[in-house]
């Protein structure tokens, strides 16, 4: 029996320990999609024990507890730092094949050089040992970030923010670049309450008075702008359940209109295909021109627990896959803004591993060569529920049976977490482990060419991809 996660953890070749060994473990992180504060970088946030880092706002790790029958006093409640992290420890025997349960035990490993396994025989040691180190070392969010070797990340960033907190980071001379996403999804959701507020603090933040479709898509050009200087690459939608309609500027307006005066009642969903339609069109012209890429992170079904929705709001851990096939809707579009001159290079993220082999293939119709030597569309990393074991093998595997695996741009934290990081470590060691089983049993001739694709994989793809100064 293998000891528990030495160093050759998942790579069960020879081939695979070289390439994960010799290549990716060497190679820096480009972090292309999270959600970790701009302010929290900016100010260089500290923390006072384990439980701030582990379990303040990382709802992967709420849903385990959750799925183990923890009250909820200790997840979010206002029990003791000490009595959460001790229910956290209670139950990770419980989660074995998790992926939880190895992201927290690299985590732990490799921020703060404990080999404990966590339990509840050891939460007393642990906590004592963490929150020794973060005393002593006074680790800020910036050290985390270096200490991962992350040369860039994107954060995601709302079309109403000042950016203030990037501009902050970028003149204080951190070594990571740390660049704003543009994520407008509140001025696609027209049909939510709400609606209404936020297009004011829209107005109010590019200093344009919005009444109608023009006038919002002039505020979002001033908004484009001010990502574009600070050195944005990226704009990011999360479509949840999309459906297509011919774009149609006029009714577009007339449902918007509708939205501001009944702040987002009586929306029907054919003037939501329309209206996100219509402004999808918008955003891939604006984006061709200022080569972005877009990111359409789509099947999710958010909030379906009202009453947990009532109490703690969204992104706490409840939301699940949407069942519904959208891949026609989704290849409708690719195509209007293609013959439309608005298909900018992009990235599809289905939520639902049932959609690997049909958003491969829809990546597939819709590449061309555009000079770089890099496709137009693409399937990004085994997305939320799919980054596990299974889900990333599986999505590499389809990628590779029906497009290009060393065209993939690799992985991504999708987190809120500064000790995320560990996850590319999992993800590089899941795919050395793939590709070094090809290479053993003469699937693949060549151990150069295979520590190319990794190399590729874990890090010049992004780069390129996206067009990222590092």
């Amino acid at each position: 029996m293998k000891n528990f996660m030495d160093k050759d953890f998942l790579l069960e070749t020879p081939s695979a320990v070289k390439l994960y060994h010799d290549y990716a473990a060497k190679l820096p992180i480009i972090d292309y999609h999270c959600h970790l504060s701009p302010r929290e970088i900016a100010e260089n946030k500290t923390f006072s024990n384990i439980t701030e880092l582990w379990l303040y706002g990382d709802h992967y790790k709420w849903r385990a507890m959750r799925s183990c029958g923890v009250d909820e006093k200790y997840i979010t409640g206002k029990s003791s730092d000490f009595e959460k992290f001790s229910e956290f420890c209670r139950i990770m025997p419980l989660l074995a094949g998790n992926p939880v349960y190895h992201w927290s035990h690299l985590e732990l490993r490799r921020y703060f050089d404990c080999e404990l396994t966590i339990n509840s025989k050891n939460c007393e040691a642990i906590w004592n040992l963490t929150s020794e180190k973060l005393a002593k070392e006074k680790l800020g969010a910036r050290d985390y970030i270096t200490n991962s070797g992350v040369t860039l990340l994107c954060t995601t960033d709302d079309p109403a923010d000042n950016l203030r907190y990037h501009k902050m980071i970028a003149e204080s001379g951190f070594s990571t670049k740390v660049l704003p996403a543009f994520r407008p999804d509140k001025t696609m959701n027209i049909d939510k309450k709400g609606v209404c507020a936020y297009i004011a603090t829209l107005s109010e933040s590019t200093g344009v008075e919005i009444t109608d479709y023009d006038s919002l898509c002039a505020a979002l050009e001033v908004s484009l702008d001010r990502f574009e200087a600070l050195g944005c690459k990226t704009a990011d939608h999360g479509l949840d359940a999309f459906a297509f309609a011919n774009p149609d500027p006029y009714h577009a307006n007339e449902a918007f209109k509708k939205a501001l005066a009944n702040d987002g009642e009586g929306i029907t969903a054919q003037d939501l295909a329309i209206w996100r339609t219509q402004m999808l069109r918008f955003f891939g012209k604006q984006y061709v021109k200022r080569g972005f890429v877009m990111q359409l992170h789509y099947g999710v079904f958010r909030n379906p627990n009202k009453t947990m929705f009532d109490i703690l709001g969204p992104d706490t851990g409840y939301d699940t896959i949407q069942a519904n096939n959208c891949i026609t809707d989704l290849a409708c579009l690719l195509n209007y803004l293609n013959v439309s001159d608005a298909l900018p290079r992009t990235i599809l993220y289905p939520i639902n591993p049932a959609d690997n082999a049909a958003i491969g293939t829809l990546c597939g119709s819709f590449c061309r060569g555009d000079g770089s030597g890099m496709p137009t569309v693409v399937q990004g990393s085994a997305w939320w529920f799919n980054d596990n074991i299974d889900g990333m093998e599986t999505q590499m595997r389809s990628t590779a049976n029906l497009a290009s695996l060393g065209c993939f741009l690799g992985m991504l934290t999708d987190s809120r977490s500064f000790m995320s990081y560990p996850r590319h470590e999992y993800f590089r060691r899941i795919m050395c482990n793939l590709i070094g089983s090809w290479l053993e049993r003469g699937m693949y001739p060549d151990f150069d060419y295979a520590a190319e694709l990794v190399c590729r994989i874990s890090y010049e793809n992004t780069k390129n991809y996206f067009g990222f100064d590092v």
